[in-house]
Order: structure tokens, then sequence, then C-alpha cells
């Protein structure tokens, strides 16, 4: 059986940092121009404030997956095995990754009730897991797999279609897209 890796945040759910963040502000941010791939880029000198704010709060508490996720992931494990990796460590308060990790593992325990949990592999540093498939919204996590999947997100949208296609890497919209990639020769 081949194995798939899954990453979590911006693929199997949003979670819900954009709105503590906006909250935060006080406004919406145009997400649009965010450059890099992390949103807390856009605090600028008010990014220590914030996480002494944010170190303590679950972003996962009342996040849900997204749409078609459940079914489509649940139809996958007849086929595959599927591994959820996800890094836990936020960059500006890695103390209190613990909190984080802690989150994340009780929403997945709780979402993902047919995945086993010694399938969460939690890491900060995906180029070590050897996969035959892995889906991510960030490209270097991808990098290696036979099948590489890279899932729409805000900060990967405008990356060229034809580089993608060069790297042999194919994107996905939503969850639709990557069930019939996936399951068409099983169905």
């Amino acid at each position: 059986m081949q194995t798939i890796m899954v990453d979590m945040d911006d693929v199997l759910t949003y979670g819900n940092f954009s709105k503590i963040l906006e909250d935060y502000l006080g406004y919406k941010p145009d997400y649009k121009n965010l450059k890099g791939y992390y949103i807390q880029d856009l605090l600028g000198d008010k990014k220590n404030d914030f996480f002494s704010k944010f170190k303590d709060m679950n972003m996962y508490e009342n996040a849900e997956l997204l749409p078609d996720c459940y079914d489509i992931l649940k139809e996958l494990t007849k086929y595959y095995n599927i591994y959820i990796c996800t890094d836990y460590i936020w960059r500006e308060i890695v103390e209190y990754a613990g909190n984080n990790l802690k989150n994340k593992y009780d929403f997945l325990y709780t979402k993902l009730d047919f995945i086993e949990p010694k399938n969460f592999i939690f890491t900060a540093d995906k180029s070590v897991i050897n996969c035959d498939i892995k889906i991510d919204d960030k490209i270097e996590n991808i990098l290696g797999a036979k099948t590489m999947l890279l899932f729409t997100a805000y900060h990967n949208k405008n990356l060229d279609e034809s580089e993608l296609h060069n790297q042999n890497i194919i994107r996905v919209n939503n969850w639709k897209e990557l069930g019939n990639i996936l399951l068409k020769s099983n169905r």
C-alpha cells in the first residue's frame, strides 16, 4: 500500500489564526498582498505583543475540517496508508510549542477519528518524511515524493503554473479535486 503524508494547516483545516490576528488588529488585512508564508509578518513591531497574548490561545478550539476533507480522507484510507504530518513550533514563541502540539493533537484525534494517533507526525522538518505521495501547501514540504500535490493557499496561489508543471507538482484547489486524482484508479 502506498503512503500519503497530509499536512494539517491550510490543507485539512484553516484553524483560526487569521481570525485571532484580525481580532487583535481590529481589521481584516489584505492577505492578497502578503508576499511570504507567515501571516504574522503583517504585525510588524506588534509581533511580540501579539504573541504574548496568543501563546495561551487554542486556535483549533472551534476550527472545522475543510469541505469534503473528512469523507475523502476516510475513503483514501481504504487504498493508502495515511499520515498526518504537521509543524507545531511557532518560530516566535518556541518555548510554548507544547501548547500548540497538544491543541493540534486534540483536534486531529477528535476530528479524524478513523486515523490512528500513531499516524500523527509532529515535526518542523517534513523533508525527513519519506512517503509516496505528499500533500502540503508549501513546496519544500512535498519535494522528494513520487506524487507531489500542492494544496492552494494564500501564499502559493501566484506561483507560476508552468514552473510547477516542470517540477511535476500538481496543484489541487480543494478536497474534491484531490479525491479525483487519488481515487480515480481505485473506484
